[in-house]
């Protein structure tokens, strides 16, 4: 994680977009994959944090296969960081805390939509948007129950550099009972 925070500072100083965006990859409980653009707003020991509504499709794949993988790309410094491990739904505490931070129009629009549902038309979720507003006009906006924050407790992370004649760096990180090993892979 030392590594992974270093590198993730280095991204904040160069990457010009989102350097916290991450590639999320979860899939059915038959193996059918998917996979979208995420942000990661904590990284620590204890995994990699990400929060999305836990009915939208990602959260549905989560609840039936708890596996998932991350890929970091940071164009700007010619590194990815991939990363693979369980995942699990965080403590509603640091849920209410994070959504307490969003902005209020973020959090009325977390009322407001059926994440990856079909939708008619802009029209109706704008309409849903300004009743969820009118029924909060005044005081803090809570979390929605299927509202959530996810960690994904890594099992392995892949440092990959770019360098010359496509003869990159890879260092894979592998977690075990006995803790964390490291070895080179060919590129």
């Amino acid at each position: 994680m030392a590594l992974f925070q270093q590198w993730f500072a280095e991204a904040r100083a160069s990457e010009p977009n989102d350097p916290e965006a991450v590639a999320l990859a979860t899939a059915t409980p038959d193996g059918a994959p998917s996979v979208r653009m995420v942000l990661m707003k904590h990284a620590d020991e204890e995994g990699f944090v990400f929060y999305t509504n836990g009915h939208s499709r990602k959260g549905s794949d989560i609840a039936a296969n708890p596996q998932a993988a991350m890929l970091f790309h940071w164009k700007s410094l010619r590194r990815q960081v991939r990363i693979e491990g369980k995942v699990s739904e965080v403590d509603p505490a640091m849920a209410d805390a994070y959504f307490a931070s969003r902005s209020r129009d973020s959090q009325l629009g977390a009322h407001a939509s059926d994440q990856s549902r079909p939708l008619a038309s802009r029209a109706e979720f704008l309409g849903r948007i300004a009743k969820v507003t009118a029924r909060h006009l005044v005081g803090p906006v809570p979390r929605p129950p299927h509202w959530t924050g996810y960690r994904l407790v890594p099992d392995r992370i892949e440092f990959w550099m770019d360098r010359p004649f496509r003869l990159h760096e890879r260092r894979l990180f592998t977690r075990s009972e006995e803790g964390w090993s490291d070895t080179l892979l060919y590129p």
